[in-house]
């Protein structure tokens, strides 16, 4: 986290600002409204494990509602009817809005929208908005959705909703791992990146279950409630503690932020200029009520042309760094990968191995391997001392050695066999999680960790795990048709 110590150089700006504020009464108001964002020591509720364990139950909430949708007591089944008429209700979203399998599949996957749009948008904010509120604005927007879906009267409605619990996440994703790199002990600092994203694997897989047995003993409306009452408390969290500061943000930037919309605003409330007529003194000139609205409005734009400029100067940065590229590379094809065997592994595995329970099996090894893994490869990384060279040679090892495996387990015929490499290779693809992400936090200025982290996840989205499952599909379609040829 960025130094809390106040220097000599800062202590001289404030009792500057002071003597300002003496002499020129309108400018206080515009100091109190900066204030808020100088934070000169750590909020009293603030310990870092206290912080790592509300950011771990905030993130598994996130990726319970990714298994809740999914799960069948939820999503449920479409009505089906037999060649004699004989009809069988539906059940979940699917049985009461009548779904088709594409509005199905479109309904699972509306959450990516707003999370790829979102989540640069947030990133971009942190510069001139406290990250910690931000966080706070993300969760009450999923806290909303959630609820929205459980009160969901279409399918349109209900996709709507979707989307925004994506704008909701896309807040968190960004900022939460640089919260946790800034405070983290430094011995120890991939270690709790793992912890963090152990809490993937064990959210989908408590989805599951929750999302199951709520369906099949409540409604299916009844679980996205409850995640929105699981959530709330944080969303509430986020606004009313005292907020932290992220390294690469210091008070003094934040102050700068300030823009010209908010200075202009601030001295027109501070003169309730809505009930003045006629000339508005501002900065000693006489200004009438209608210039200044024009002014704001100038200024407002000007503001998101600067935004917009500021974005696409930070993005060349991120693209001209070969490190950030190699690493985003990399975990687009991890990605791309590892979507392909969640999606047809259990198929292969039902056809190959004729397993009765492939969904179950799959869905447990993933989740087991997810879970030790993941912590496995973040313990390793700090026991190496953490480096962006060790994190690369980790990276490198553990994702040759668990592809091999994985590979030679579709290779055998014994299901035992299978079984132990299946399970070996998904434990070395799972060390990767923690040191990738180390690599994108500490291969950029501290100040551009947000964005990195962004544009990390719109990455391996849009060209890892989304298009990997329907393009494995076409290849085998083809393989086969050239097979029966």
């Amino acid at each position: 986290m960025a130094s809390l110590s106040s220097t000599p150089s800062m202590e001289e700006e404030k009792e500057g600002s002071v003597s300002v504020q003496q002499s020129n009464p309108q400018s206080q108001h515009i100091a109190a409204s900066s204030s808020t964002m100088d934070l000169p020591s750590n909020p009293s509720w603030f310990t870092p494990k206290r912080l790592l364990f509300i950011f771990c139950v905030v993130n598994m909430i996130n990726y319970l509602d990714r298994g809740t949708i999914a799960s069948n007591g939820v999503n449920g089944k479409k009505r089906t009817c037999d060649d004699k008429g004989i009809c069988k209700s539906g059940s979940g979203i699917q049985g009461d809005f009548d779904l088709t399998n594409f509005q199905d599949g479109l309904l699972s996957s509306a959450f990516m929208v707003g999370l790829l749009v979102s989540s640069p948008v947030f990133a971009s904010l942190a510069k001139s908005h406290n990250p910690f509120r931000l966080i706070g604005v993300g969760l009450s927007v999923f806290t909303l959705a959630t609820a929205g879906c459980g009160a969901a009267p279409s399918f349109w409605f209900i996709a709507i909703c979707r989307m925004l619990v994506g704008v909701g996440e896309a807040s968190f994703i960004s900022l939460a791992a640089p919260f946790i790199d800034d405070n983290a002990p430094i011995s120890q600092k991939t270690a709790w990146l793992a912890v963090f994203y152990m809490c993937i694997p064990t959210g989908i897989a408590f989805g599951y279950v929750y999302g199951g047995l709520v369906g099949e003993h409540l409604n299916w409306r009844y679980a996205f409630w409850g995640e929105a009452l699981l959530m709330l408390p944080f969303a509430v969290f986020g606004f009313v503690v005292k907020p932290l500061q992220l390294k690469g943000f210091s008070s003094i930037e934040s102050e700068k932020a300030l823009t010209p919309m908010e200075t202009v605003s601030a001295v027109t409330d501070d003169l309730d200029a809505s009930k003045v007529k006629g000339p508005i003194l501002v900065g000693g000139d006489g200004i009438s009520a209608d210039e200044l609205n024009k002014t704001s409005k100038s200024l407002d734009i000007r503001n998101i042309l600067n935004r917009l400029s500021q974005f696409g100067k930070d993005m060349k940065v991120l693209l001209v760094d070969k490190v950030y590229v190699v690493n985003v590379l990399g975990y687009v094809a991890y990605t791309f990968v590892l979507g392909a065997y969640g999606y047809w592994g259990p198929k292969a595995g039902y056809n190959i191995y004729h397993m009765k329970s492939a969904d179950m099996l799959f869905g447990g090894i993933t989740v087991v391997c997810g879970i030790f893994g993941t912590i496995a490869g973040g313990f390793i990384l700090d026991h190496m001392s953490a480096t962006i060279n060790h994190a690369f040679i980790l990276l490198s090892g553990a994702t040759f050695l668990g592809a091999i495996s994985c590979f030679s387990a579709f290779c055998l015929r014994n299901l035992y066999g299978f079984l132990v490499l299946f399970a070996v290779g998904e434990l070395l693809l799972f060390a990767a999680q923690a040191p990738v992400n180390f690599v994108c936090l500490h291969c950029v200025k501290p100040s551009l960790r947000p964005l990195a982290m962004a544009m990390s996840t719109v990455s391996i989205h849009i060209f890892g795990d989304v298009p990997s499952s329907p393009l494995f599909g076409v290849v085998q379609v083809q393989l086969f048709t050239s097979e029966l040829v």
